[in-house]
């Protein structure tokens, strides 16, 4: 890759459930394009070999640390580690999420399950941008994704604390924007199609069940998707080709919210 390519070129990341699906992607995307990443995560075992697999191609500039993301003291760890590793942090990631138990109907609507899932996709993500901004704010500079879904646009047979989290999180990027917009640091979210990753292909149980409701569900059809990518969509808001984008819910998902849409009006 040419050095003018590299769109990440000095910045630091932190990225949260980096160790597998989207946030691996991205973590090594960012590197390819000039990063020094800290992968933050609860598999500890795979984030390092992730770490490892990095690290032969590009050399020391990834690093993994064990973080679970509803605990803020591990939230503010590994933010601070990223300062006194790499002296600043320029790209907080919250992309660590569950989708809980995966049981679309309201009569099994259970508060464990809620409370896990909001503490994982809301709450940590929250914790994140706190410690972010904590960093940031003082050099008036910074950028704050979080991953979404797009659950936060389409409707009908998607749990609801999953549905719920993932509202919430459009809901909290929009009002971060305005509120550290003052300081210079842009927030944004992503809110992505069904792909293939770990978690997906556990619930379905099968990565080609994935794939079909994936190109099922799109509008833009002849396209084949991945975790890729989103991580594409996070290098852009990542990246100062985005410098002036904050507050957006960036759907990424071949159209699949306006055929939903398209749907409902036709049968209304």
């Amino acid at each position: 890759m040419a050095e003018s390519s590299k769109r990440l070129q000095g910045k630091v990341a932190l990225i949260t459930g980096g160790a597998s699906g989207i946030g691996e992607s991205a973590a090594r995307l960012f590197v390819r394009h000039g990063a020094k990443v800290i992968i933050a995560d609860v598999q500890s075992e795979l984030g390092q070999k992730v770490c490892d697999q990095i690290k032969s191609k590009f050399g020391d500039v990834v690093s993994y640390i064990n973080c679970d993301v509803t605990k803020e003291t591990d939230v503010e760890n590994a933010v601070n580690t990223a300062v006194s590793t790499h002296g600043k942090l320029d790209i907080m990631f919250n992309n660590a999420g569950t989708f809980g138990n995966f049981d679309p109907t309201i009569n099994h609507l259970e508060h464990e399950n809620f409370t896990k899932v909001m503490d994982v996709n809301v709450y940590g993500g929250l914790l994140g941008a706190k410690h972010a901004a904590r960093v940031m704010t003082p050099e008036k500079k910074g950028c704050i994704i979080f991953s979404a879904s797009c659950a936060s646009v389409l409707y009908g047979s998607m749990p609801y604390a999953y549905t719920a989290s993932k509202h919430a999180i459009v809901g909290v990027t929009k009002n971060l924007a305005v509120d550290l917009g003052e300081h210079g640091i842009r927030v944004n979210c992503i809110s992505p199609a069904i792909v293939a990753t770990p978690m997906t292909i556990a619930l379905f149980h099968d990565e080609n069940i994935v794939n079909h409701i994936a190109s099922g569900a799109a509008s833009l059809k002849g396209v084949k998707v991945g975790a890729d990518d989103m991580a594409e969509a996070a290098l852009f808001l990542a990246s100062d080709e985005s410098k002036f984008v904050s507050g957006l819910n960036l759907v990424v998902d071949g159209a699949a919210h306006l055929r939903n849409a398209a749907s409902a009006s036709a049968s209304a």
